[in-house]
């Protein structure tokens, strides 16, 4: 988490804001939650949780807390999180590096997870 975090301050405030609160969506949108029925959970008005989302407010902590218990996460997972990239060579790039050092049968493993994400259709 320590490297999440160095990643996170090395960046400029408006990007952190906007990284923090893409994290928080994207783990509302893992847990299969809309922003009214996560909101209701936590306690504040969807309003507010959407203005998280975006990135146009920082929460206090003891309101991470409460957004945290309310996605069923640790607060410290708002903080997982890398840039998403957008460019597609550098996209292959860190993919065939993330690959490159697996054995076979981790490999087949990865393809079949692969095959079984697109034929689902999660993109």
């Amino acid at each position: 988490m320590l490297t999440a975090l160095n990643r996170l301050y090395r960046q400029p405030d408006m990007e952190r804001q906007a990284l923090f609160g893409s994290r928080i969506r994207s783990l509302r949108e893992a847990a299969n939650l809309s922003r009214e029925a996560a909101a209701e959970r936590i306690g504040i008005n969807s309003n507010y949780l959407g203005e998280l989302e975006r990135g146009e407010k920082w929460p206090k902590i003891e309101m991470m807390e409460r957004v945290a218990a309310g996605l069923n996460v640790s607060p410290a997972a708002f903080f997982e999180y890398e840039a998403e990239e957008v460019d597609r060579n550098l996209l292959l790039s860190k993919l065939q590096e993330l690959l490159s050092t697996r054995d076979t049968e981790q490999l087949q493993q990865a393809l079949r997870l692969l095959r079984a994400l697109f034929q689902i259709g999660i993109h």
